[in-house]
């Protein structure tokens, strides 16, 4: 098995076809999982405010555990690596729906997640490599973003319809994930004999850390990559807050067909971006990432749906031009110097960060009663702004 992968480095192979296979359960049942476990509060009477918390026990595993999971990843074949990560999921979502306390249960869903993300995007550039990363790549976002549309659709109407069976159903989806992780084929240890004591395994992540944040490509990927998810989470909570001051719809459908719109051209810009751009001419995406805070601005402005609905395909497809190119990159270059797992756990680690710091700045930001329109304009302004100067000093570099 181990030839085959070596003599077939096509994005079409079938240990490819197993990962994005896997990929899409996991991903399916991540989103559906947090809608039927929100529905869940709901129904047993939770406090509203409790409902971010699940948001935050999810993002604060990936920091929490930052430092050990790259090296897990590693270590092992990242096929296994996948696999245990998904019965983690597996087991959260049991748990769940068996009636132990789903903050418990969410947060070994977001331990599995933190585990699971260094191993799924490593995995890419030991079964292909070269140009064909970029490609693979575009194929990885495409399948979670349609398994982000799905899951979340899913969730609720299956929450709607009966919540124990809605979480029910997410068990079996990660079941099915841990089934397709037995057709990745078992790949050689990226780096064997590392030490496994507390001390060792820290010092090596942040070793990592210093190296991909002094290395030119690598900073330049892991900035933007970062400041792109933050934006992110951002601009799903902006449109709850914009859409009844904009558009005067006071629905809870609205935000969600709108975020819609950005995963729908997420997944048009990663297609486009694995045609157009290779690791060599990553720069090309950098005018999408400036144009991505202009368009913000401008659908800031907006007062019609359908223009907004437009904007928003617009942004996504600017998006995923930007971001899959930047990933990439940073896989190529951490599997030559820390590896590609510990690669992406330092990537991870700084867009969870860059996640929390940009949603409390948008907190602070409605706390003190700033307009929607006017937090979209000065956010849109903003990243377009930073964007900009990170392509200046890449240049310059």
């Amino acid at each position: 098995m181990r030839e085959s992968v070596h003599t077939n480095t096509s994005i079409w192979s079938k240990g490819m076809m197993a990962v994005i296979a896997a990929q899409f359960l996991s991903a399916f049942g991540d989103n559906a999982l947090l809608f039927a476990t929100l529905a869940l509060l709901k129904a047993e009477f939770y406090p509203d405010w409790s409902q971010p918390i699940l948001q935050m026990v999810f993002v604060g595993a990936y920091i929490v555990f930052a430092p050990f999971v790259g090296q897990v990843a590693d270590s092992f074949p990242k096929g296994r690596v996948m696999m245990f990560a998904n019965s983690l999921k597996l087991l959260g979502a049991a748990s769940i729906c068996f009636g132990f306390n789903p903050f418990i249960g969410y947060t070994l869903v977001g331990i599995g997640a933190a585990a699971y993300s260094p191993a799924k995007y490593g995995i890419l550039g030991e079964l292909t490599t070269g140009d064909k990363l970029v490609k693979a790549n575009g194929l990885m976002e495409s399948s979670t973003i349609a398994a982000i549309l799905l899951g979340s659709v899913a969730g609720g109407v299956l929450a709607d319809w009966h919540v124990l069976a809605a979480l029910g159903i997410c068990a079996v989806v990660y079941g099915g994930a841990v089934v397709a992780n037995l057709f990745i084929p078992k790949l050689a240890v990226a780096r064997p004999g590392q030490s496994w004591r507390f001390t060792p395994m820290t010092a090596s992540f942040f070793n990592a850390c210093r190296v991909l944040w002094r290395n030119g490509e690598t900073r330049f990927s892991l900035t933007g990559t970062s400041m792109f998810w933050g934006a992110g989470v951002t601009l799903r909570f902006l449109l709850v807050l914009w859409v009844p001051v904009a558009l005067g719809i006071t629905d809870n459908a609205t935000p969600t067909y709108l975020n819609a719109m950005v995963a729908i051209g997420i997944v048009v810009g990663a297609g486009a971006a694995a045609k157009l751009v290779t690791l060599d001419t990553v720069a090309r995406c950098m005018p999408a990432g400036i144009l991505i805070g202009v368009v913000v601005l401008i659908f800031s402005l907006q007062h019609a749906l359908l223009p907004a609905y437009v904007l928003l395909v617009l942004i996504g497809i600017l998006g995923g031009f930007f971001v899959v190119p930047l990933n990439a990159l940073l896989q190529d270059r951490g599997k030559q110097t820390v590896g590609s797992g510990n690669a992406i756990a330092v990537q991870n680690l700084g867009e969870n960060a860059a996640m929390l710091l940009m949603l409390g700045l948008y907190s602070l930001a409605v706390k003190v009663g700033t307009p929607a329109v006017a937090i979209g304009v000065g956010f849109g302004a903003i990243f377009a702004l930073a964007i900009a100067g990170l392509w200046v000093w890449q240049r310059r570099r």
